[in-house]
């Protein structure tokens, strides 16, 4: 499976709302500056920028947010750590291709909706400049691949941790699918039965109910009372994952506790129901996705607007019955995929780079996303069907493992980026203001 989160420190400069970020940071009056990192100042006029960009990030992922003079000091001690994380990766040989930052400039338009060139027109309406964008989608670039580089290997997870998370989400199985075992007995009402006779039959119901909460032995009133073929075996349905069960049975039974019965009707007639047991399920299951996409790759006489205005034609016309999302696939898309019509069988969360689950995931059945920027270019997606699928003890570990070390990564990056910080040298001028 794909290790994902470093996407998170690609500054969220490639996420939604970095243009509006731009849009809010003109300045007027005069510049200073606020402090050195080694001999790289930050001025001002840097932290003012910084400031609206940290607020909203904070606000995304649900932080208290600082403000005031407060705000302006965390965004200073931000860019003071990301200029020494930067001074770190000149030192350490990290480059970053031209290509690649001409990439997240179109990842960024297309997160907007607009073209590269009313992205550059709304940067210089702001105040700022494209170059100062680029340079500013290079650091993060650069920053993001840093990270990559050092923060997985210094996170550590120890077997009795890794145990410890495969028993919780076995357990977790117990609220969302368990394993039960239902009693049942079924007062059978004919389908054309007069009032009079629906109502002898729930008297007969209801009795049955009374001597069970008598304590009489549920086998023997299912088998002198029960209309189902499960009479002979005592009214017993057998243990089964919740969700093979009826809806209905499932519903009238999640708050009772084992040896509790519950009275309900339904179009076949009244139905006895005994929690006879109930424990986490033994196999754990997890949402597999079955998408089709096609892929075009911006190049040459294609450019990503160009491609976006193609797939989202496609999609105009496979929702007018007017083509076929199959033959689409296999005559334009530039996948591996292509051949099988764009699809690409039964996933697995995690499998596919964030930007393209992130589309995926939302989708229902039937449904095509809009066109979609990936770092693999521009995807037209469509989600044919899910389902829930069991997994084997060694799938369980590894999603137990990749969840620890998310769960890890963010405190692991913040140790390694402040040793980074501790060995630069940095001189405070000025407050920000």
């Amino acid at each position: 499976m794909l290790f994902a989160k470093p996407r998170s420190y690609l500054l969220w400069a490639l996420m939604a709302g970095a243009v509006t970020a731009f849009a809010q940071s003109a300045v007027s009056g005069r510049d200073f500056i606020v402090a050195v990192v080694d001999s790289v100042p930050i001025t001002n006029h840097d932290v003012r920028l910084r400031a609206p960009q940290l607020r909203d990030q904070l606000k995304q992922q649900g932080r208290l947010v600082p403000e005031g003079e407060a705000l302006l000091k965390a965004s200073l001690e931000r860019l003071i750590v990301e200029r020494a994380l930067l001074q770190f990766a000149k030192e350490s040989g990290v480059t970053i291709e031209e290509e690649a930052v001409t990439q997240a400039e179109q990842r960024l338009a297309a997160q907007d909706q607009i073209s590269v060139d009313a992205l550059h027109q709304k940067i210089k309406s702001a105040g700022s400049s494209v170059e100062r964008l680029r340079q500013d989608l290079r650091d993060q670039l650069t920053l993001q691949r840093l990270t990559e580089r050092n923060v997985p290997g210094r996170i550590k997870i120890s077997d009795t941790e890794l145990d410890q998370a495969v028993r919780d989400r076995q357990n977790a199985s117990l609220d969302t699918n368990p394993d039960i075992e239902l009693g049942h007995i079924l007062v059978a009402v004919p389908e054309k039965a007069s009032e009079a006779e629906v109502a002898t039959l729930q008297a007969k119901a209801q009795a049955a109910l009374a001597r069970l909460k008598r304590g009489e032995d549920f086998a023997r009133v299912a088998k002198e009372t029960s209309d189902s073929p499960d009479r002979d075996k005592g009214g017993l349905m057998g243990v089964r994952a919740a969700n093979r069960y009826p809806t209905l049975f499932v519903e009238a039974t999640q708050k009772l506790t084992v040896g509790d019965v519950a009275l309900v009707r339904s179009g076949a007639g009244f139905h006895l129901l005994k929690l006879v047991s109930k424990r986490a399920s033994s196999v754990v299951t997890i949402t597999q996705t079955h998408p089709r996409h096609i892929l075009l790759r911006p190049g040459g006489q294609l450019s990503q607007d160009a491609a976006r205005a193609k797939l989202a034609d496609f999609k105009r016309q496979i929702e007018a019955g007017k083509a076929d999302f199959a033959q689409l696939a296999r005559e334009h898309s530039q996948d591996g995929s292509a051949p099988q019509g764009g699809d690409l069988g039964w996933i697995s969360p995690g499998m596919f780079v964030p930007e393209f689950e992130e589309v995926m995931n939302p989708l229902q059945p039937g449904q095509i996303a809009d066109p979609a920027t990936s770092r693999f270019g521009v995807h037209l997606i469509q989600v044919l069907e899910r389902r829930e699928a069991p997994i084997s003890e060694r799938e369980l570990r590894d999603m137990a493992r990749l969840a620890l070390r998310e769960k890890k990564f963010d405190e692991t990056y913040q140790l390694w980026a402040q040793e980074v910080r501790g060995r630069t040298y940095v001189e405070y001028r000025d407050a920000p203001q």
